[in-house]
């Protein structure tokens, strides 16, 4: 008799602290570093858009699911702008999670080449919305795109100098 067992496909991503107080710095660490299991030590720099605020930037690999549980980790911290994504594995979707302390925080599966996946009854919402004249439809898909989460975070997205600039909403 054969016993199957089964594989465990690692996750991997990437968190985007874009601003922290200093005093949280340590706390994000000691969160994320329970997602994952192990310590955490980003290296953090001023963030120059915010005084007083801190920026980091984490490569980390995990179990699939690890950006979400990231994301209930972080969320709901005051004055913490972050961003999680999980890349697409062999058995799933990926994921990409911005958050502001002003709009909260948005999801968006995400496919093999980093393209945001929009669900078919999402989009029907829309188009209903809008042909009942409660919004616009350029409106209601630029909110599935989550653009209000990325014009309040593309000035933290610049990096100060010598810091490394990662672009999530440009396609080459």
């Amino acid at each position: 008799m054969t016993t199957s067992s089964s594989v465990r496909v690692p996750a991997r991503g990437v968190l985007y602290v874009h601003s922290a107080p200093s005093a949280l710095c340590p706390h994000i660490e000691w969160a994320v570093g329970g997602v994952l299991g192990a310590a955490v030590n980003p290296s953090w720099t001023p963030q120059p858009a915010q005084a007083g605020t801190h920026r980091a930037e984490l490569s980390w690999t995990g179990d699939v699911g690890a950006a979400a549980r990231m994301v209930s980790a972080l969320r709901g911290w005051d004055h913490l702008r972050f961003e999680v994504t999980e890349d697409a594995t062999t058995g799933g979707e990926g994921a990409r999670y911005s958050s502001t302390p002003s709009l909260g925080v948005f999801h968006a599966v995400t496919g093999v080449h980093g393209d945001i996946l929009i669900p078919e009854d999402r989009l029907k919402a829309a188009v209903v919305k809008s042909a009942l004249g409660e919004t616009t439809l350029e409106l209601e898909v630029d909110k599935l795109l989550g653009k209000p989460w990325d014009d309040e975070l593309e000035t933290f997205r610049h990096a100060g100098e010598g810091a490394p600039v990662r672009w999530l909403h440009q396609v080459v």
